[in-house]
């Protein structure tokens, strides 16, 4: 059994769908939620699901190892980035090279990089006219939603389509996909 820890900023629908998905796992379970806001959505979620949450600074994060420390501790195996803001520093990398990927609400390589999440991912993508959206599940690298991608689901972007309308159905590409591409990437750990 792998154990597997998600690094988010926001609300945590994403970090809650995981942490459901895997109870029931026999390949892992989601052991430790790290977030770099004090006032995250996914604190409570975590809280609420028996899950150990821990928030952390930008100092404790960059200028320390201290957030490897915390996961070296708790004998985390796989790390997973659910609407997590920050670019991940070179030692998070290099400890968990190959164990780190991140969801984006987009079919990368469009629509990513800095400043490109949520709300603003969606905007875009309508303002621009596409056709379709979705989902891409990637590795993490040094760059912003550049590392190697590994599974992409799609969806059409409708005339009609708000922000919010286009985000419903991205989240439900991703409460679909997510927890079932990460389970197929334990079982090849």
């Amino acid at each position: 059994m792998k154990n597997i820890a998600i690094f988010a900023s926001g609300s945590g629908t994403n970090a809650e769908n995981l942490i459901r998905f895997f109870r029931t796992s026999t390949y892992g379970r989601v052991s430790l939620v790290l977030t770099n806001r004090k006032g995250a959505g996914v604190i409570n979620r975590a809280q609420s699901l028996e899950v150990e949450t821990i928030v952390f600074n930008r100092e404790q994060f960059y200028q320390s190892e201290e957030v490897l420390s915390l996961l070296f501790e708790r004998d985390i195996d796989f790390v997973v980035l659910a609407g997590f803001l920050w670019l991940v520093p070179d030692y998070l990398l290099e400890s968990f090279e190959n164990k780190m990927i991140n969801i984006h609400p987009a079919l990368l390589p469009k629509y990513g990089g800095k400043g490109m999440f949520g709300h603003h991912v969606h905007a875009a993508v309508i303002e621009n006219r596409e056709s379709e959206s979705g989902i891409t599940i990637h590795k993490v690298n040094r760059e912003y939603d550049e590392g190697n991608i590994i599974f992409q689901a799609r969806c059409e972007v409708k005339p009609d389509d708000t922000p919010d309308t286009l985000a419903s159905r991205i989240h439900q590409l991703e409460y679909d996909h997510f927890p079932v591409v990460v389970e197929k990437l334990l079982k090849e750990l």
